[in-house]
């Protein structure tokens, strides 16, 4: 859970703070009609550095579990303006031209810093490529490629699973070409491949930037074979020649930053129109993931059917629900008294998703 500071505008209203983060991974709420603590693996409170956030949450385990050929997720949620895509990717200001200090950098770019570390040190091999979707009205849509963006099936497969049909996937040579691709993706007039900047956003009363869709950038990380037998110029006599045995198996894994869309009362933000209909798509879909997660946080023997066909959000996070992936969640939440009400939601959320168990 991260607890992000107060507002200039919070605190110019007068709103008080009513979360406290006691340490030891717990969090307390406290006003004249609720209190309540909440424990949970780690807890970042207000004045915790982007850095920190990343080392104390296993963001770096999680790195190296995808090099190795797992499958992994993190998301970031909660109520809209509590601080997910900063969580996540850092200041929205940051461009090409003006890039963020490293201390502002968010999960992304020090995990593909990191994925860079490791294959410079001990991952030789390793190959690169990306994609990014976003679901928008219950619409999915490919944000990397040319053109607006379209509307994409999608499927389900035995072997695969939910999946998108037609999805465009980028090569990297490099993970700074990923990392410059985020960088373009924040810049007001971006390159065709910003894919960031095409994601739907819009202004309300408590979000000058608040995002319109749940984004979803996967990572896929496939490592080569390397031999583990000595390398010779020449060929070896017959027999002297025995086979080695690789010593570093290929594997194929994947990391996936997934955005969530913040929820939040449409009578506060005082959307109407389109953007109402865009806020109740949005809750419509955390609840069917609300959902699915408090069914899962169940024993094994006393699970119904998991609804993940309810939304197209769960349909492609069903892997990383309750399947063989591993998977961070990261819960943001503001510590204002205006925002009681979604702070204690998303803790409740929190919670049950804490009793899910998958095994990777």
């Amino acid at each position: 859970v991260r607890v992000r500071p107060l507002t200039c505008t919070e605190t110019q209203r007068g709103d008080r703070r009513v979360v406290h983060s006691l340490g030891d991974g717990t969090i307390h709420v406290s006003t004249a009609r609720h209190d309540a603590t909440f424990g949970f693996s780690a807890v970042f409170d207000a004045g915790t550095s982007q850095e920190a956030v990343f080392e104390g949450s296993g963001m770096r385990q999680l790195v190296e579990l995808a090099i190795d050929g797992f499958s992994c997720t993190v998301f970031a949620f909660g109520q809209t303006g509590s601080g997910k895509t900063y969580t996540l990717m850092g200041p929205l200001t940051q461009s090409e031209a003006q890039p963020a200090a490293p201390g502002l950098l968010g999960l992304m770019q020090r995990s593909f810093a990191c994925l860079l570390e490791q294959s410079r040190s001990g991952s030789p091999g390793l190959a690169l490529s990306a994609s990014y979707l976003e679901i928008y009205n219950e619409q999915v849509r490919d944000l990397l490629s040319p053109g607006p963006p379209c509307a994409l099936p999608l499927r389900w497969s035995k072997t695969r699973g939910f999946y998108v049909e037609n999805q465009l996937s980028v090569d990297f040579e490099s993970l700074e070409a990923i990392a410059d691709l985020l960088l373009q993706a924040l810049n007001p007039h971006p390159p065709p491949l910003a894919g960031s900047q095409r994601r739907r956003t819009s202004a309300h009363a408590l979000n000058r930037h608040s995002s319109r869709s749940h984004a979803l950038l996967t990572i896929h990380v496939r490592r080569r074979a390397v031999s583990g037998g000595p390398q010779h110029d020449t060929p070896l006599p017959a027999p002297m020649w025995v086979p080695q045995p690789s010593a570093c198996p290929s594997k194929q894994g994947t990391l996936c930053f997934v955005d969530l869309a913040g929820s939040e009362r449409v009578k506060e933000t005082g959307s109407s129109g389109e953007l109402c209909v865009e806020a109740n798509n949005i809750n419509r879909s955390l609840l069917a993931l609300g959902h699915c997660i408090s069914l899962l946080a169940k024993p094994r023997g006393k699970r119904t059917h998991i609804p993940y066909r309810d939304s197209k959000l769960t349909r492609l996070l069903a892997r990383s629900l309750g399947g063989s992936g591993i998977t961070l969640m990261v819960a943001c939440i503001s510590p204002s008294s205006r925002c009681l009400s979604e702070t204690l939601s998303t803790l409740h959320y929190a919670s049950r998703a804490r009793r899910v168990t998958t095994r990777p």
